[in-house]
């Protein structure tokens, strides 16, 4: 059952989208650092007034994964966006990007491990917290989060990132996981 690609028919998860107060500041992030892509912006009429748009992509088949969206208050009491999830395609790539948002200034990088997963947070020119990640080939219950030590050679950062998840609630592989969780959707 290891890399199950069913999934539960009718809708998928396609894009998000969400509001800056500085958008050239936050376009230039996305663009320029995490090398996002403009593929369209303008301006819409709405009845609170015209909002400026601008759609960003790292994937030529797909429109907009990410759309920038006039209209933040400067000042809020709470930010209501938890986290921006971004899958990374390897370890070296999330290396990199650690190494980046280091360079950049950023604030709040953490690497951390949450069994399941290894990842970088940090918040963005507004303070959106980022997460890039990579899945683990395992499991655990969650919440777990736990910082990790990206000094490591990529074998013995892995190899601890294993030895911690095997003492976790729930560790097992993910192709078990993953099984499970076809079955509990009803795709299996």
């Amino acid at each position: 059952m290891d890399g199950i690609k069913a999934r539960r028919p009718g809708l998928s998860l396609s894009h998000m989208g969400f509001y800056v107060t500085d958008m050239a500041r936050v376009e230039d992030f996305y663009a320029r650092v995490l090398r996002f892509t403009v593929t369209d912006r303008g301006k819409l009429p709405t009845p609170n007034g015209e909002v400026q748009l601008v759609f960003l992509s790292r994937d030529p088949a797909v429109h907009h994964q990410i759309v920038l969206a006039s209209g933040r208050p400067a000042q809020l009491a709470f930010n209501p966006i938890n986290q921006i999830s971004l899958e990374a395609d390897s370890l070296a790539t999330l290396r990199q990007f650690h190494r980046t948002f280091i360079a950049e200034g950023l604030e709040d990088i953490h690497p951390v491990t949450h069994g399941n997963a290894v990842s970088i947070y940090a918040r963005d020119p507004e303070g959106n917290r980022l997460e890039l990640f990579v899945d683990t080939p395992w499991y655990v219950d969650q919440p777990m989060r736990v910082p990790v030590d990206f000094e490591l050679p990529d074998a013995e950062l892995m190899a601890e990132v294993e030895r911690h998840a095997r003492t976790l609630p729930g560790f097992r592989p993910r192709s078990v996981w993953q099984a499970e969780m076809a079955e509990r959707m009803g795709v299996a």
